[in-house]
């Protein structure tokens, strides 16, 4: 069974699907593994230790007309094209409802598999890719905040002088939030967050911050571990109430997001005029509009005094990492799809597994 990973080619991804390590691994298993020439130098991997991995190095076209195609981003219409019918296609598609260029390779005979459906149990939690990638993007926000801070974010004491903690507030408290909470708690930052999601109080204490607590008068607890949209009413009150803790804060991070919902807007106008010359707001859900619609996605500008953050893939300033958790992430997922025979891996059926049923974009 042949895998082909081709080199990502939307602008500014640096990620690749595979690793050598990871990659050493599937060739024992019995795969052939084909990777396109260059795929991983922007993560810091060399063909060279691809081929030591037992890895072809292969053209691009070779690599999509493999029977599983693995990439990170989602395909372009050139790329959809290049996909053989009856192939197996995986990655992050980043796409709700509708989706012409999906839509046609499904109508090709070819399987997608998008890596943002996997579903939210404790069998899948190895092969999540939502989680392993919003971790990195938690913890380099706060790199990307401390970087463009122009203060210290931990107390510091010297024969100069002393300078207060940086007080950081982190709105969300997912899996990338929660990173970023303990990023900045170990930076020395006065840490305080908020999320909509009564449960998550106990997790942001445990992380040595402290809990925003705010009566909205309705849970934004939803299914799988996400949150809900609250109704008008709630998320003016949310808005309000929010208002002052956000005002003192000296650095923001956001990371509030619903799935396939234009992201909730928790920072106003009127709270960045309130904030601190100087301040920061590292916005994660600029792709999706911002949690503040001053944000503009993939530019960084200053709007009254504060600097706006808006870069749109964490993960890809974290390159070497990212594709090593991906690429498990991947690895994981080809074990539960295939039978492994002595002639070789053999691909199952894919709608008889929970995990598999739960991705497959249907017609």
């Amino acid at each position: 069974m042949k895998l082909g990973i081709p080199k990502e080619s939307l602008a500014g991804e640096t990620r690749v699907a595979t690793t050598p390590e990871v990659a050493q691994k599937l060739v024992k298993q019995g795969f052939e593994v084909r990777l396109e020439a260059g795929a991983g130098a922007a993560a810091h991997y060399t063909d060279a230790a691809f081929e030591a991995a037992g890895v072809q190095i292969a053209e691009r076209s070779a690599c999509f007309e493999a029977d599983i195609v693995l990439k990170v981003r989602r395909p372009s219409d050139d790329e959809a094209a290049a996909v053989r019918s009856g192939a197996v296609y995986i990655g992050l598609l980043e796409s709700c409802g509708d989706d012409p260029t999906i839509g046609r390779m499904v109508e090709n005979g070819i399987t997608v598999l998008g890596m943002e459906r996997m579903p939210r149990i404790s069998r899948a939690q190895s092969m999540d890719a939502l989680s392993s990638q919003s971790n990195i993007a938690g913890y380099r926000a706060v790199i990307e905040a401390a970087a463009r801070y122009g203060r210290f974010f931990p107390m510091m004491m010297t024969s100069a002088g002393s300078a207060k903690p940086a007080r950081l507030v982190v709105l969300g408290a997912g899996v990338a939030g929660l990173q970023a909470i303990a990023t900045a708690r170990r930076l020395g930052a006065d840490v305080h967050a908020y999320d909509v999601r009564p449960e998550t109080k106990e997790q942001i204490e445990s992380l040595g911050a402290k809990a925003i607590e705010l009566d909205l008068g309705e849970s934004g607890a939803g299914e799988g571990g996400y949150a809900k949209e609250l109704s008008e009413e709630a998320k003016a009150k949310q808005q309000q109430l929010l208002a002052d803790e956000l005002a003192k804060a000296h650095v923001i991070i956001t990371t509030a997001l619903i799935p396939c919902r234009p992201a909730p807007e928790l920072i106003t106008e009127d709270v960045v005029q309130r904030m601190r010359e100087g301040s920061v707001i590292v916005d994660l859900a600029a792709a999706n509009g911002g949690n503040c619609k001053l944000t503009q996605a993939d530019e960084i500008v200053s709007r009254h005094g504060v600097t706006m953050v808006g870069h749109t893939n964490y993960p890809a300033m974290v390159p070497a990492d990212a594709s090593a958790f991906y690429a498990k992430n991947l690895a994981n997922l080809l074990e539960i799809m295939v039978d492994k025979t002595d002639s070789g891996p053999v691909l199952k059926d894919l709608t008889e597994d929970e995990v598999t049923k739960a991705m497959i974009v249907e017609a």
